[in-house]
């Protein structure tokens, strides 16, 4: 049986007020805003069977997956697979028009055909998939059969979908902005060569999630 995979970006942020680049270094709690929304999240999920509750190490997502967990009586797991989209450079650079707009350009590129542009000390495409790929895979193989939460990030959660389920036509999914604390849900079981999904929805909101 398939592995019911809900893929939760986290709640607001203050990166997502002051618009900084944040992978690693920058690192902020969530707002009370993203409190209210990670509240509504630990809702959604209160009358479902979750096995398991995984998050990025980023504050913003283990503190957006910890009130979902304790709504279903569990722990957090936390993988390092599931961190934001490593930008290099960028990350300590402010967070200006110009270099938004260098972010975006590579994002795109990535989406038309351009996989290895790699962002300045950084990742590229591949190493993006081939870490969270490996955190998919440990998440489906400990798990077939379960519903099982991950709480990570939308640069992720928009890049690697189209990865983890092929068939998805996401040039059309991904005109559907996936907001603080939307839900994805994938059906994800292990091929021959990693875990596969099929999409079941994408950025779902889990109540207000704008």
């Amino acid at each position: 049986m398939p592995t019911n995979l809900f893929l939760v970006r986290h709640g607001e942020n203050y990166a997502n007020l002051t618009k900084e680049f944040s992978h690693r270094r920058v690192d902020y709690a969530l707002t009370p805003k993203g409190r209210v929304q990670a509240a509504q999240t630990g809702d959604y999920f209160r009358s479902m069977p979750i096995a398991a509750v995984y998050a990025s190490p980023l504050r913003r997502a283990r503190e957006t997956a910890d009130v979902i967990a304790a709504v279903c009586g569990l722990d957090v797991v936390i993988v390092e697979n599931f961190r934001e989209i490593n930008v290099g450079v960028l990350e300590d650079q402010p967070p200006t028009p110009e270099n938004w707009a260098l972010h975006n350009a590579i994002l795109r590129a990535w989406r038309s055909g351009e996989p290895e542009r790699l962002f300045p000390g950084g990742e590229n495409l591949p190493m993006l998939w081939q870490r969270v790929r490996t955190g998919y895979a440990q998440v489906v193989q400990t798990h077939p059969g379960e519903d099982i939460v991950i709480v990570g990030h939308g640069g992720v959660i928009a890049m690697t979908t189209g990865l983890l389920c092929p068939e998805a036509d996401m040039a059309t999914v991904l005109r559907q902005e996936n907001f603080n604390c939307a839900v994805t849900h994938v059906h994800a079981t292990m091929g021959d060569n990693g875990p596969v999904g099929q999409l079941s929805r994408y950025g779902a909101p889990s109540k207000n999630s704008r």
